[in-house]
Order: structure tokens, then C-alpha cells, then sequence
């Protein structure tokens, strides 16, 4: 088993062929707006929970002090 590993570790990374791909402007521009909306998706995830949990924990303190 540990042959067939190395065997294909060496065809797959060290016999490969250049690829000669092209990347064009828009490529970057598109992969900054992916990491961007993803940084804004998990900001907007993270406030609205948040939210919910301070909402959560104050009502638990007004219930206290209504109680006294």
C-alpha cells in the first residue's frame, strides 16, 4: 500500500507538464469579490446570532429584577 502512495505521489507531482494557462483581469477582480462577500456573509451570520443571544441573556436579567 505504501509503494502505490509513493509511486503516485511521484507520476502526479514531479512528471507533470507545464499547463500554460491564462488568467485574465476579470479572474482577479472576481476572486476578490468572492472573498469579499464571504467576509461580509459571516460578518451579517455573526450579528444577527449575536443579536439573538444578547436578546436572550437580557431578557433572563429583567426577569431577576422583576422578580426582586
Amino acid at each position: 500500500m505504501n509503494k502505490i502512495l509513493i509511486i503516485t505521489f511521484f507520476f502526479t507531482f514531479l512528471l507533470n507538464n507545464k499547463a500554460f494557462a491564462y488568467l485574465d483581469p476579470g479572474t482577479g477582480s472576481i476572486i476578490l469579490q468572492s472573498i469579499l462577500g464571504a467576509i461580509a456573509a459571516g460578518a451579517s451570520y455573526c450579528a444577527i446570532y449575536w443579536k439573538k443571544i444578547k436578546n436572550f441573556f437580557n431578557k433572563n436579567l429583567r426577569k431577576k429584577d422583576n422578580k426582586d
